[in-house]
């Protein structure tokens, strides 16, 4: 596991691009995980009578993967001050998202980054956001 310091980050920086194999376990297990048991996350008959082509992920599965992302880029000292993110097209099985981001601002009063975070998958952009972690200071050694 990496671990990122606020001085090693530049503005720019663009993290490793993260594919998500989109599996109907996948979606089934964090949409119930999650406690949302909407049918539309389980059920594919339900869910395309509701107009959609299958099941789709839920909001807080994506913010999941998205925090799993970046975190897992800076690593585990980085604290999680703000996670923003818009949906898009659906998530279903059979695809896979790729998340992908980008170090837009670095705040040296308090060690901030803001990350600009995509996923995107066979149809378009799934979800757009920004995340804000704080990086500790490089160690003296």
């Amino acid at each position: 596991m990496n671990r990122r310091t606020y001085e090693e980050v530049a503005v720019g920086e663009e993290l490793p691009a993260l594919p998500i194999p989109l599996t109907r376990t996948l979606i089934v297990a964090t949409a119930i995980a999650s406690r949302d048991y909407q049918d539309v996350h389980h059920d594919p008959g339900l869910a395309v009578e509701r107009g959609s082509k299958d099941i789709f992920m839920n909001i807080l599965t994506t913010n999941g993967l998205v925090d799993r992302y970046v975190t897992e880029w800076a690593g585990p000292a980085a604290v999680v001050k703000a996670i923003r993110i818009r949906l898009g097209v659906p998530n279903h099985p059979g695809d896979t998202m790729t998340l992908t981001g980008t170090v837009t601002a670095k705040h040296d009063e308090d060690r901030r980054v803001e990350i600009a975070v995509r996923g995107e998958n066979g149809l378009g952009a799934h979800v757009t956001g920004t995340v804000v972690v704080r990086l500790p200071s490089k160690v003296a050694t």
